[in-house]
């Protein structure tokens, strides 16, 4: 297996209805940086990330360039040896977390041609589907249920709810959507937008109404996030306090949470997200894998390595659906708020690009 020509090809992915998380500006349209590795067999390897500044951290010109500079080396290194290559690339890319995401599915997808094997099974294959949650946006009380009432409508069971900026409309929002969908699982996510006395008067107000709180407290403080975990009746979840490995490990060795979410897209890909995975099970606490607003195929690394991991509970792969238009054609299917893997090679995608 040989790669033949390498392209960076940066695409502004449009929304269907701007979103917006808890004490961030509206978000209309994300930057989706896909890399397109052609095979002398004629075959194409794909990788992709997204820079934003509220979702990643990050510019999409410094993604950009990154992406560039590793493009002119990828040509040169084996599609298979990925740490090898990897390492190669770490100088050229190291400063942007979505170029790294990016070389990194690469390289996976390349590893998965290479094999004949979809990349949930080379991995670890523990499953061939999970179901995820559908995420109900920042809103009023009505149309939070519309919107819960429009996802049941359409197969969905577990529904994540956006919160963190008003905290007893939040508990509202709650308690009515539960009372129109009384059978559906509900999730709380408040994108650290509480203090630690806040996070636990809603904590016990939704006790036995919500599945987990997702990140209650600011990212950066684990001090209070722990406090809620001690003291809150409902499971506590960290997302934007999972930067990496080592505040992973910090977050596990003090058991500051009951689980952590994984994001393929801010942790820098498969190799991270294994590391993050690893600690989370060795300290005996659970994980979730979540998303940003990314293209399919991006949900699909997501998936196959939701799939590969026997300690991984939660999906939250949703981050696709509302977008306008996305070039990736995916290889797994969405039933009933079940994400369903193929048997198709690497990552089993491909995109019109």
């Amino acid at each position: 297996m040989q790669i033949i020509k390498v392209e960076v090809i940066p695409v502004e992915l449009k929304l269907k209805n701007p979103v917006r998380f808890a004490n961030q500006a509206l978000i209309d349209q994300v930057t989706s940086i896909f890399i397109r590795a052609d095979i002398k067999d004629g075959r194409t390897a794909w990788g992709c990330s997204v820079a934003h500044p509220d979702l990643t951290g990050e510019t999409v010109k410094n993604a950009i360039n990154a992406c560039m500079m590793g493009a002119e080396k990828v040509i040169n290194l084996h599609p298979t040896d990925i740490e090898y290559s990897l390492s190669e690339l770490k100088p050229l890319i190291s400063s942007s977390r979505a170029a790294t995401c990016t070389f990194d599915l690469l390289f996976h997808d390349l590893l998965g041609l290479a094999a004949g094997m979809p990349l949930f099974k080379i991995l670890g294959g523990y499953r061939y589907k999970i179901q995820t949650s559908a995420t109900i946006e920042l809103s009023n009380i009505h149309a939070s249920v519309e919107q819960a009432k429009q996802l049941a409508s359409t197969g969905f069971r577990v529904l994540k709810v956006k919160g963190g900026e008003d905290p007893g409309l939040d508990v509202r929002r709650i308690e009515t959507i539960q009372r129109a969908l009384p059978d559906h699982v509900l999730r709380l996510d408040a994108d650290g937008g509480y203090d630690v006395k806040t996070a636990l008067e809603v904590a016990r107000a939704l006790e036995k109404k919500i599945e987990f709180i997702e990140q209650p407290t600011p990212a950066s403080d684990q001090f209070s996030l722990q406090e809620v975990t001690r003291n809150s009746p409902v499971p506590v979840l960290a997302d934007q306090s999972v930067t990496g490995p080592s505040s992973a490990l910090e977050l596990a060795a003090g058991r500051k949470v009951d689980g952590m979410c994984i994001k393929i897209a801010t942790c820098g890909g498969f190799r991270c997200a294994q590391q993050i995975d690893s600690i989370s099970r060795a300290a005996g606490i659970t994980t979730m894998i979540g998303c940003v607003i990314e293209p399919a195929l991006q949900i699909a690394a997501g998936l196959h390595f939701a799939l590969s991991s026997p300690n991984i509970d939660y999906a939250d792969l949703d981050g696709n659906l509302g977008l306008i238009y996305d070039p990736t054609k995916p290889g797994f299917r969405l039933d009933n708020g079940w994400l369903i893997a193929s048997d198709t090679p690497g990552l089993g995608c491909s995109a019109v690009l």
